[in-house]
């Protein structure tokens, strides 16, 4: 039997039925999740695919076998297409897949166009058009005001008015795996400033929310209109030079100390799995101005894991952000600026109150002041060789969990200056 082309499923959270591919019920990854990533087998061509449990199905070719009316926006090599397709055909795209992987008598077509995942290459799911990072956990900005200035107050005086941002560099942003190589830079030691490889890298436990449907310039976005433009989510590690970053971020805040290497899960997964794990947003004081608000009021509940060298040292809370990311996307467009497809924009460092619930090093370690015991051994930040892993869960719509596509890296040594 021929897969369908028409009438899909709801694109809800959730799945009513569990997948017949082998291994996806009962996974993080079964019909409620379905993340979008751009893949390859051995030497061949790039390609869209889709994950269902251990598998990746190619989702073009049997697109475009059973005339799916959709099939140009899955025919390329990465989510470009779909992005900018619109939220009509996400949706429309979403009940197929569901429909396709719930119904067994699909089986026979489509099994031909799964692959293990163990056999794929992942590349990044998308072209990065822009890159901002935003700094929106209290608990992560009170952390590092009271690291960097103990006398001073810990939250600058525009934290609580606006979600505070900079503009990144969308060409150092590499897809999970890509080793990190330790940057160089000017910093300080004492009174003397040097030329030298980073000593204090660290990392930055991150979501990223993927644009799809662009806007016209000079007209802001509202955060009511999130969901319009909006595709999905992935996990960043915003890696850091923390002494470069420190000497140099006064007037103008983040430049080298950010820009060498951002890490991206090499899966998106769609808003639409995440409906379930909508929560009401922290109360914020005071309120917000009014172009904040207005469909802005939630936040998702999302847990994330901090594994280094292989031992999770921390376990930060998204749910505890304090700036939505519908609000993250009306005051990034507020001043006209326009979205393109595939604009990134993350949150910044998710931290909770704990210290297992930090989200950088920087705030595990205190700036370096307590050692952090990772596999035996006292650390502060990154040695060379180190890896780092980042995972996410969220609850699904069928009372069970979906996942997150992991993030890692490895680093590098500097290059000999």
């Amino acid at each position: 039997m021929s897969p369908p082309t028409g009438d899909p499923q709801p694109a809800t959270g959730g799945a009513t039925h569990a997948s017949w591919v082998a291994g996806a019920p009962g996974s993080l990854f079964d019909v409620d999740c379905l993340p979008y990533g751009s893949f390859r087998v051995g030497s061949g061509p790039a390609a869209l695919g889709v994950r269902i449990g251990e598998q990746v199905l190619a989702v073009g070719p049997l697109a475009q076998a059973t005339g799916a009316p959709f099939a140009s926006a899955l025919a390329g090599p990465n989510l470009d297409s779909l992005l900018a397709a619109g939220p009509a055909v996400w949706a429309e795209v979403r009940g197929w897949l569901a429909g396709i992987l719930t119904d067994g008598s699909y089986r026979e077509s489509v099994s031909p166009h799964l692959v293990p995942l163990d056999r794929v290459t992942l590349h990044l799911p998308f072209t990065v058009a822009d890159y901002v990072d935003f700094y929106s956990s209290e608990h992560h900005a009170t952390n590092v005001g009271r690291i960097f200035r103990p006398d001073g107050a810990a939250l600058p005086a525009a934290w609580k008015h606006l979600p505070i941002g900079y503009h990144g560099r969308a060409g150092t942003v590499v897809v999970s795996g890509t080793a990190i190589r330790r940057p160089s830079g000017l910093r300080r030691a004492g009174a003397e400033v040097g030329f030298g490889p980073c000593l204090r890298l660290d990392i930055e436990a991150e979501v990223g929310f993927v644009v799809g449907a662009g806007s016209t310039l000079g007209q802001p976005v509202s955060a009511a209109s999130f969901d319009q433009h909006v595709f999905g989510v992935c996990l960043v590690n915003d890696w850091s030079a923390r002494d470069i970053q420190a000497f140099e971020y006064v007037p103008l805040g983040p430049f080298l100390g950010k820009s060498f290497a951002t890490s991206i899960s090499g899966w998106v997964l769609p808003l639409a799995a995440l409906e379930a794990a909508r929560v009401t947003a922290p109360v914020q004081e005071p309120a917000p101005a009014a172009y904040l608000t207005g469909g802005a009021d939630w936040g998702l509940d999302l847990a994330l894991e901090v594994e280094w060298n292989g031992e999770i040292v921390a376990r930060p809370p998204f749910a505890q952000m304090y700036w939505t990311p519908a609000q993250q996307l009306a005051h990034l467009t507020v001043n006209g600026a326009s979205l393109r497809p595939g604009d990134l924009y993350a949150s910044g460092t998710v931290s909770g109150p704990g210290r297992a619930e930090r989200g950088s090093f920087l705030e595990l370690s205190w700036g370096g002041r307590d050692a952090v015991l990772v596999a035996g051994e006292e650390r502060t930040f990154l040695a060379d060789g180190d890896t780092v892993v980042l995972r996410a869960t969220a609850p699904s719509g069928g009372g069970g969990r979906i996942g997150l596509g992991e993030v890692s890296g490895t680093v590098l040594p500097a290059l000999a200056t």
